[in-house]
């Protein structure tokens, strides 16, 4: 997962809060390994909340949404280890003067990684790849584990350096991560093991040897400490939760400061794009008597257009008959409560290049916003994205076309 920054693209993931905030029950002994199999899937999500200084001064508050989705390809060597392969996407709000925090997030760039993970919790990942960044964490001993038990295994952090030093591989940061088991607590209804883990982080880059006159990080230090709630039953992760701070010197002695806490929530994937949901689904449609809604099968997940959506002219403020029409789409998409849904906003070949993509945005997030407001997800469970016009269904040389292809997408999520 990645948490960016405005000035040095530093990434790091992991979660906490106090390990005091929950009471814990001993069952005795356990031993702990994942649990892998053929055709499994998991998202993770996490939100972080980061507060950034420049030199003691306060400078922004960052908002990071971090979505990643993986399958599971293949279990190697009687269920020793698994090829995962994950898709990983980051979205970030920065809170400056003027700047509404609780606006939607965009979707943005994804990045792929295959990596191998043993049953420990142990990575082997190539050098093409830089996702994750922490790296074997948590990691389990082979035995069985007392509460209150401790134990160290290394990892390491693995930097994203490419638009700041041009670095063509991870830049590797290990580290020893202090493991504690605090015993079992149950969270919405589900028995959890917690583990506590710390960490330090002590690295400097020498920005000469990369051949660069750039203000670039050269010294930086840090802590995360890490609260894992564990889902012994299933193998695998169940939340996790994380309080830090990093501090960054450069080459020219600015001192940058991150500090916050974060939270991520790891979940089942669940296919959308089938059949026999495409038939139901418009059939749904039908029975409402909404026009001009499609429902298509695509790469994300499947997808409601609705084409000819009706905005004040020239403007993102939807009119009333598109709210009714989506109160009623609502009801579809609350049958999907752990997909997240992707807004995209299409426009007609009309107006410039940039007019036609910041319209599109804004479209896509009046759409969102609304079906926040009546309550079908909450903002970090849906995105945006314009296309301005991109990816026209219908020609814009008639009015029918342009009306086609003045459009907003819906698409339920199955990555």
């Amino acid at each position: 997962m990645k948490r960016a920054v405005s000035l040095i693209f530093l990434f790091l993931c992991g979660i906490c809060i106090s390990a005091q905030s929950f009471q814990y029950k001993n069952e005795g002994p356990k031993k702990f390994q994942y649990k892998y199999k053929n055709g499994d899937s998991y998202r993770i999500l996490s939100s972080v909340m980061e507060d950034v200084y420049y030199n003691g001064y306060k400078h922004h508050t960052s908002e990071i949404l971090n979505r990643v989705s993986v399958n599971i390809t293949s279990v190697n060597d009687g269920e020793e280890s698994a090829v995962h392969n994950g898709k990983f996407m980051t979205s970030e709000k920065s809170v400056l003067t003027g700047y509404n925090i609780n606006k939607t997030f965009s979707y943005g760039e994804e990045y792929t990684s295959i990596f191998t993970r043993d049953k420990y919790g142990v990575y082997t990942i190539s050098d093409e790849y830089f996702m994750p960044v922490v790296r074997d964490v948590p990691v389990f001993p082979d035995k069985e584990i007392e509460v209150g038990e401790e134990w160290f295994y290394q990892g390491h952090e693995a930097h994203d350096l490419r638009r700041t030093f041009d670095l063509k591989t991870p830049y590797k940061v290990p580290f020893n991560a202090h493991y504690k088991y605090l015993g079992v607590t149950t969270q919405n209804e589900k028995k959890l093991d917690v583990f506590q883990i710390y960490y330090e982080l002590s690295f400097t880059v020498k920005s000469k040897s990369l051949n660069t006159a750039d203000e670039n990080p050269e010294t930086t230090t840090g802590f995360s400490s890490q609260l894992i709630f564990w889902d012994n039953e299933k193998g695998a992760i169940d939340n996790y939760r994380e309080s830090f701070k990093i501090e960054i010197i450069t080459n020219m002695g600015n001192v940058l400061t991150f500090s916050g806490t974060a939270h991520a929530e790891v979940t089942d994937f669940i296919r959308t794009a089938t059949q026999e949901n495409i038939d139901e689904v418009t059939k749904k449609i039908e029975d409402l008597g909404l026009e001009n809604v499609n429902v298509t099968a695509t790469d994300k997940g499947l997808t409601l257009s609705i084409e000819n959506i009706q905005f004040e002219p020239d403007s993102d403020i939807l009119r009333n008959s598109e709210k009714a029409k989506l109160d009623k789409l609502s009801d579809i998409l609350k049958n999907y409560p752990k997909n997240d849904l992707l807004v995209t906003g299409h426009c007609a070949l009309r107006g410039t290049l940039e007019s036609r993509q910041q319209l599109s945005e804004q479209r896509a997030s009046a759409v969102a916003d609304y079906l926040i407001k009546i309550g079908v997800k909450d903002k970090y469970h849906i995105f945006t994205k314009g296309r301005g016009a991109e990816v026209p269904v219908a020609t814009n040389a008639t009015e029918e076309g342009r009306s086609k292809n003045r459009r907003v997408e819906i698409t339920i999520l199955e990555e």
